[in-house]
């Protein structure tokens, strides 16, 4: 071993010495362990993971459970709860509302995992490079933000379903958010602008660090709750617009959809008749109970990137990772 002394803190050696083992237990715990435990201590957390795993469970074993609903399988217009074969009752054409809405799940889970992931991984790349590049590439990406941001949304998704007819799930939700990312990305924008000013992205770059790993490593993880936010709020923007545009006919059908069945109940006269309430109300509690899930999924993950709540858990996280090693040392 070296007996020289370092000439600055940046030649300083790590007296400590990891096994393979301890650094794939860190990273166990870092990027698994930790997050778990902060998220099962969290009620909405709880809540909201348990919602939307019963909506995953749904368009993806769910299908498998039930057969696909067909004209006169069962008597028109039964009311909801009075028959085990169609708990929630049956349209006007026979058809049970349970099995509608099963099998309208996956095409919706396709389209809001398209659309979350397009705008937020749009608006995260395109913020994060604006704001700590600066200068020129700063002023120019930002003028073509403002551009997109000046489109009207709505006008322009009916534009491209009307040239484009978009029938394929992922599709129709990248559509849905296709400038909706721009609002975000000047948001990002302006939180790294404050961060690239901290003193350790400044150690960052005079060590020569790539601008990669610094965006990566020191500033994404800065926001990452931003992200997560806009990530739910994309996801809920994708079913609203999503429902409402097949409710009023403008995207194509070509599957189940809940907003083409909000709109066979309402044209049937489900709003103003009691015995065709069943039809109408179960599409709409099935929206709200799938928003509420992510938002409050998105409220309990928020405390994961918490510093002081996250160094809490990942030492405790430590220690019980040592008395265990210890407690087989000593078994041995």
């Amino acid at each position: 071993m070296s007996t020289e002394q370092p000439q600055s803190p940046f030649e300083t050696i790590s007296e400590t010495e990891l096994s393979r083992e301890d650094r794939y237990r860190q990273l166990f715990n870092g990027y698994v362990g930790t997050p778990f435990r902060i998220i099962w201590t969290d009620w909405r957390a709880r809540l909201g993971l348990a919602i939307i795993s019963s909506f995953l469970l749904m368009g993806t074993v769910g299908v498998s459970l039930f057969d696909p609903p067909r004209a006169s399988e069962g008597p028109l217009l039964l009311g909801a709860f009075q028959s085990w074969a169609f708990p929630l009752g049956t349209d006007s054409l026979g058809r049970g509302i349970l099995g509608q809405i099963v099998y309208a799940t996956p095409a919706m889970l396709k389209m809001i995992t398209a659309g979350a992931l397009f705008a937020t991984t749009m608006a995260t790349g395109w913020g994060l490079f604006a704001g700590y590049k600066g200068g020129t590439i700063d002023r120019l990406m930002m003028s073509f933000v403002d551009v997109l941001m000046t489109i009207p949304g709505l006008p322009l998704v009916v534009v491209l379903a009307a040239i484009l007819e978009p029938r394929n799930p992922y599709l129709v939700g990248i559509i849905l958010t296709i400038n909706g990312w721009a609002g975000f990305a000047r948001q990002l924008r302006a939180e790294v602008l404050k961060l690239r000013q901290n003193s350790y992205v400044e150690a960052s770059r005079t060590m020569g660090i790539s601008t990669f790993s610094i965006i990566t490593k020191d500033i994404l993880p800065n926001v990452m709750p931003l992200i997560v936010v806009s990530f739910v709020t994309r996801a809920r923007n994708v079913i609203i617009a999503s429902v409402g545009l097949y409710f009023l006919g403008i995207l194509p059908s070509s599957t189940l959809n809940w907003g083409l069945m909000l709109n066979s109940a309402y044209t049937s006269g489900g709003i103003y008749s009691p015995e065709q309430a069943h039809w109408l109300y179960a599409p709409m509690i099935t929206i709200v109970l799938l928003s509420l899930g992510l938002l409050l999924f998105a409220q309990g993950c928020d405390r994961i990137f918490n510093p002081r709540i996250r160094a809490r858990h990942a030492k405790k996280s430590e220690n019980e990772s040592s008395d265990d090693a210890s407690f087989h040392g000593e078994t041995m």
